[in-house]
């Protein structure tokens, strides 16, 4: 395939589109360009974005560490982080931040239960919103996106209009994710 892709890190991200993705392609774009984050859209754009700053490393460290003590003696859920990547049924291929899953659906490799998205300095709001949207509407039941600069979580459920939550320090989990109580104070920590 004849794709090079020069782009100064600060323009970071952006999106191309690529004719006719296949898992192929897809996968041949990621091992050329493996210092980034990429995702594919429904309509088969590339989406590539920078490693994320330090303290939004430490910040999805505390909450996929908090999902994973919660998660570890769970026989019937698998959690995954944020370098991992899930084809959605309609095409997009995408990487939440943190991600809970039944065994019998990640087994089969289908969209989590329950998603999370932190948001980075280099994160689009209105962009990440639309991704959490796309989770739910390819199989999510629930998915938070977390704005550590506005100190808001903003909670996604099937059927339901988002919920955006101000002034809070945890956050309870539903559903699969059901006792899973979330520390924000580590997330909202200032650097």
């Amino acid at each position: 395939m004849a794709f090079a892709l020069l782009v100064e890190e600060s323009h970071l991200p952006v999106q191309y589109s690529v004719p006719e993705m296949t898992d192929e392609k897809f996968r041949e774009i990621c091992e050329r360009y493996e210092d980034y984050r990429i995702e594919c859209t429904e309509e088969g754009e590339i989406v590539i974005m920078p490693p994320t700053d330090p303290e939004t490393g430490v910040r999805n460290s505390a909450i996929t560490g908090q999902l994973y003590m919660w998660a570890r003696n769970r026989s019937h859920v698998e959690i995954a982080d944020s370098s991992t990547g899930f084809k959605l049924p309609n095409g997009a291929r995408r990487s939440p931040d943190a991600a809970l899953s039944s065994l019998a659906r990640f087994k089969q490799r289908g969209c989590p239960e329950f998603v999370i998205e932190l948001l980075s300095p280099s994160d689009w709001p209105k962009r990440t919103a639309a991704k959490m949207a796309e989770w739910i509407e390819n199989g999510a039941e629930l998915g938070w996106m977390i704005q550590p600069k506005t100190r808001t979580v903003t909670v996604f459920r099937r059927g339901r209009t988002p919920e955006a939550l101000t002034g809070i320090d945890e956050i309870a989990g539903e559903g699969i994710a059901e006792g899973f109580v979330l520390d924000l104070r580590p997330v909202w920590r200032e650097f």
